[in-house]
């Protein structure tokens, strides 16, 4: 089963990060990663970053925007 085209919402999702969890503001089956632009199933999500707001596709891109976001690149 694609989890991009399976489930009750079509399109990218709108949410709002929390520190453990996020929010969903607008219902989707995804969201797109800040750096990559690649599509995060919802299931799948698992990086992000609150102050900025961004999610992040893997643990190594989640660390490659942080440095680049603290001015350690």
């Amino acid at each position: 089963m694609d989890t991009f085209t399976s489930g009750s919402q079509p399109g990218e999702a709108k949410l709002r990060y929390l520190d453990a969890d996020f929010e969903v503001i607008k219902p989707g089956r995804f969201v797109s990663c800040a750096v990559t632009k690649r599509k995060i199933a919802l299931e799948d999500l698992r990086y992000w970053n609150v102050e900025a707001q961004e999610a992040y596709f893997d643990a190594e891109t989640a660390l490659i925007r942080w440095k680049q976001l603290s001015g350690r690149e």
